[in-house]
This record gives C-alpha cells, sequence and structure tokens, in this order.
C-alpha cells in the first residue's frame, strides 16, 4: 500500500507561509489539539483540520512539551509528522528565546522505555542538542532499549571504545567490547561490521543464534505448480505433517527428510537438497520448543512466493516471485505456546528461465518485536 509522506519541516513552512501561526495556546487545549492531529490518517484524511489544530498547537509553552510528547504513543507516521513538528516548533522558539528547555520532561521521557520510540528519540536529540555531554551519561544506559535508534547510537559507542583498546594494543579488552557490541546490536549493518572486527581479531560469532535464525528443518517436494496452481493448491502438509510419510509428488512419491544448514543467515537452498524443479512446490517443518507462552515475530526471506504457518494457523502469504531476498523481508505477529510449536513453510517456485529466477530458497528466524533473538528450549525438530 502507498502510505504518502510528509517531512515535519514542509508541515512547519507550510503553516509559516500561510500565517496560521497566530493564536497562543490554552493549557487545556492542549490535550484535544493532539487528538485532532493523531486523526490524520495514512492517506492524508483529516490534513484539514490539522492544519488549524498544529497552529493553535505549535504556540504551546515549552512547559507543555510533557503534555504533547505522549501523543506521539501509537501515532500513525502523518500524524507523528504533524506532532513532531509541532514539538520542533515549540522547542526552536524557547531554545532562541532562553537557550533551554525544559530538561527534566525531556529526561522522563527518554527514561520511560513504555513510550513510543520516536517521542523518546525526540527528547534524546534535544537533549543532546542542548548538552553535548548527555550522550556520555545515556548511552551506556541504552544497549538493550527498546528503541532500536538509541540502541544503534549506544552500539556505535561502544565500538569507539572497542578501536580505541584495539589501537592501544589491549586486545582482550577490545574483544570483550566488541562482544558487547555484538550482543546489543541488531542492525545488520552493524552486525556484519561488529564480526569482521571480531574475525579480525580471531574471534568467530555465532550468528543464526544471534538473529534467531532457525536452522534445522524437515523438507519435502517437490509438488505440483505449473502455471502457478501451487500457491492456493493446499498439499497434503497443510493437513498434517505425518515425517514417515510418502505423498504423491509432481512426478513421483516423495518423502519428508532431515536438513541442517550451515549458513550463517539460515538460508535454506532448495535446489541443492531437493534438486532443480521448476513450477514446484516445497515444504519446510520445523518444531520449536517454548518453555513458555509468549508473542513473537515470524521473520521470513524468500526470494519465492510463499506462506508461513504456526501451529496450523496461517501467519503470512505472499505470492511474489524473484523480487529478492532479504532479512526480515516479511514480518507476521505470532504467539507461541509452552512446549510443542509446529512451524510450517510452503515455498513455490515459477517457470521463468532467466538466470536471475533460478533461486528457489527462504530462511526465517524467531524473535520479538525488536529482533531480539527467541531461542528455543531444545533443537528445534530434533535433527
Amino acid at each position: 500500500m502507498f502510505r504518502p509522506f510528509i517531512c515535519w519541516f514542509q508541515i512547519a513552512w507550510a503553516c509559516v507561509v500561510l500565517g496560521l501561526l497566530t493564536q497562543p495556546c490554552c493549557a487545556d487545549n492542549v490535550s484535544s489539539l493532539v487528538d485532532q492531529l493523531r486523526s490524520v490518517d495514512v492517506n492524508g484524511g483529516g490534513h484539514t483540520q490539522a492544519i488549524s489544530a498544529w497552529q493553535t498547537l505549535a504556540q504551546s509553552d515549552a512547559d507543555q512539551l510533557g503534555d504533547i510528547l505522549p501523543g506521539l504513543d501509537g501515532a500513525g507516521p502523518l500524524a507523528a509528522n504533524w506532532i513532531r513538528a509541532a514539538m520542533d516548533t515549540i522547542a526552536e522558539r524557547e531554545w532562541k528565546r532562553s537557550g533551554t528547555l525544559p530538561l527534566v520532561t525531556l529526561e522522563a521521557h527518554i527514561e520511560d522505555r513504555s513510550r513510543d520510540p520516536r517521542g523518546r528519540r525526540w527528547a534524546y536529540e534535544w537533549l543532546v542538542r542542548l548538552q553535548p555531554d548527555a550522550a556520555d551519561r545515556w548511552l551506556p544506559n541504552l544497549l538493550d532499549d527498546p528503541s532500536l535508534e538509541l540502541r544503534r547510537d549506544a552500539v556505535a559507542r561502544v565500538l569507539v571504545t572497542a578501536r580505541e583498546l584495539e589501537g592501544e594494543g589491549k586486545k582482550a579488552g577490545a574483544i570483550s567490547a566488541f562482544n558487547r557490541a555484538f550482543r546489543a546490536a541488531r542492525d545488520l549493518d552493524q552486525v556484519q561490521l561488529i564480526v569482521d572486527e571480531l574475525k579480525a581479531l580471531d574471534v568467530e560469532v555465532d550468528l543464526p543464534k544471534h538473529f534467531g535464525f532457525l536452522v534445522d528443518w524437515y523438507l519435502i517436494g517437490p509438488f505440483d505448480s505449473t502455471g502457478g496452481v501451487g500457491f492456493d493448491a493446499t498439499y497434503p502438509p497443510e493437513e498434517s505433517v505425518e515425517l514417515g510419510a510418502k505423498l504423491p509428488g509432481k512426478s513421483d512419491d516423495v518423502s519428508w527428510s532431515a536438513h541442517v544448514t550451515d549458513d550463517s543467515f539460515g538460508a535454506i537452498d532448495l535446489n541443492t537438497k531437493l534438486g532443480k524443479h521448476k513450477g514446484s512446490v516445497a515444504y519446510a517443518y520445523t518444531e520449536f520448543i517454548a518453555s513458555e507462552p509468549r508473542d513473537v515475530q515470524l521473520r521470513l526471506g524468500c526470494i519465492n512466493a510463499n506462506k508461513v504457518w504456526l501451529n496450523g494457523e496461517l501467519l503470512t502469504a505472499n505470492d511474489v516471485y524473484h523480487a529478492g531476498m532479504e532479512l526480515d523481508q516479511y514480518r507476521a505477529k505470532a504467539q507461541l505456546r509452552a512446549g510443542s510449536n509446529a512451524i510450517l513453510v510452503k515455498v513455490c517456485q515459477n517457470e521463468q528461465t532467466e538466470s536471475w529466477a533460478q533461486r528457489w530458497s527462504f530462511q526465517l528466524r524467531v524473535c520479538d518485536a525488536q529482533g531480539t533473538a527467541v531461542l528455543p528450549v531444545t533443537a528445534p525438530g530434533g535433527n
């Protein structure tokens, strides 16, 4: 779905040009004005009313930022742009007038991890702008932060320390710092950078464990998908998984076979394991043993059309071929139950003959909303 994007400074500038910054905001109106901005939907609905609300809200005193910041909690992307634009207008005006902002309010909002990451990031950036040494005080405590932007800054700060230690010839200290950064890092580019740094220090890391990739699977196929029929077809594995069964496949009977990938990013190459087949369907099955019920995300990377089920519930279905395969390409919220959880992946291959359309593969990981790996109690599948 197309989601229009409007930068906060575009909003603010448009309002200035239109001469809308006229009426001061009363404290009692802040909540209702924020609600009006929050009502702007992803397609721009409520935009007209937002202009009027923004012009009034933007005249609020800086002391009212503590009442406006919570408006970002759960706000849609366009609504959040309006709210941030108002807060920046208030903050810029107060900063030019007095050179400061209500620091206690900013720090309290950063400290409250239940708040929306966008509001906490806004407060942090202004705090550092006002007090450059604030980064030194805050970043050591943000390595495990739910805000990925704040966590990224904290990791970057540890990397500076690690390189300094390495430059001083303190190898053990550098390795310890790099490992600390590695455990905290969630962004792929930072993780890869740290892996390279550790490798140069003769330290290998477990990337599948860090990301939560599932590497033990049972595979079966091919089933028929000539003319693309396989995506909507219901083959026996979708009804029940019997690992000892022989099933009628595309040309011959097919059976489940165990497979453990040694790929650093958990990639399963179906061409290698099942043979190269066009117009075909393959299934992958594993069991995830959880110690307790918990909310998770199943994140799939797949260059082919795909479906994913957890305990018989269809979580995601994507009838897309050869558009690339990326980490966390498809995300599905799910709930693990205590004990065994059945995960089934369906991967369809089409009949394109171009060289770039030959891959038949997927990767899947289990993590929380921040991308932190959720690991099974025992090896999935028992392979």
